[in-house]
């Protein structure tokens, strides 16, 4: 939901965007050039859309929580998937529609509300629940994190598919790589697509996703960050679940060489600095 502690300084927040002081702060000022149109590698179809600003307009909670979703689909075929459709999945349908996509599946990086739907801090979040709705699609998760999605979003285990880490789903003839990395929740993943890593809240550009919400674990973290990713190149581009710096993506090797989480080189270093231990 929010980028693990300590974080630089100097960090602009959306706050005064807010009413009544009840909206969660978010980070950073939106930049211009994301959410930009279709970006095509071949015949890869991939979006990066921020809420509040591509879809769930006019939604202060989307505007200020600052979610990338993520459109990944195959145009020869006209299949896509979405990765984590919270605050407007009919807005996110009618994205696809007008690209001339059909959805497929949805995939989950965790369970947080702001990333599936489901309450949060008082506030009602849509997400897959009403996206099963509109059209039925298969939602993928790690098998860890499956009870927890049922119970935030009130969807049954019927609408999920369960997978393991390593384990490939296609969407026409795109192979989208699921990399299990618990720290933020205990079933938290990746996704690996023609050389962009989907990271969700387990990696920004600048922190990680927070261990000392309910499930966190910043043991397990620091081994998805160093261990689990490890096989993920420096030139593979790092795309995040919410838009906490200035730029909405980096390469990973820069995100390694500046992102203060990669600072620790030992668990113990690690959780010193992250107050685990």
């Amino acid at each position: 939901m929010t980028d693990q502690n300590p974080r630089p300084a100097g960090r602009p927040n959306l706050s005064s965007e807010a009413s009544s002081g009840q909206t969660p702060k978010a980070s950073r000022q939106t930049p211009q050039s994301s959410g930009k149109p279709p970006k095509r590698s071949g015949q890869l179809y991939f979006r990066q859309l921020l809420s509040g600003r591509d879809f769930a307009v006019g939604d202060q909670l989307a505007r200020q929580m600052v979610n990338f979703a993520y459109l990944v689909g195959d145009i020869d075929t006209g299949e896509a998937v979405v990765i984590d459709p919270a605050y407007d999945p009919q807005g996110i349908l009618d994205i696809l529609a007008a690209d001339g996509m059909k959805l497929t599946a949805a995939l989950a990086t965790h369970f947080h509300p702001d990333h599936v739907g489901g309450d949060m801090m008082g506030w009602s979040v849509v997400g897959i629940r009403e996206l099963l709705e509109l059209t039925q699609v298969p939602v993928v998760v790690q098998r860890e994190e499956a009870d927890l999605v049922t119970k935030t979003t009130g969807v049954t285990r019927s609408h999920l598919k369960e997978c393991s880490s390593g384990d490939v789903i296609s969407v026409g003839n795109i192979n989208i790589e699921l990399i299990h990395t618990p720290g933020h929740t205990p079933g938290s993943q990746c996704f690996l697509v023609d050389n962009r890593l989907l990271a969700g809240d387990t990696l920004f550009l600048e922190g990680c996703g927070r261990t000392d919400l309910p499930g966190g674990d910043p043991k397990a973290m620091y081994e998805s960050l160093t261990t689990r990713l490890a096989h993920v190149p420096d030139q593979a581009v790092l795309f995040p679940g919410h838009l906490y710096s200035h730029e909405p993506s980096a390469t990973l090797g820069h995100t390694r060489q500046h992102n203060y989480v990669f600072a620790p080189r030992t668990p113990d270093q690690w959780l010193a600095m992250f107050g685990g231990g």
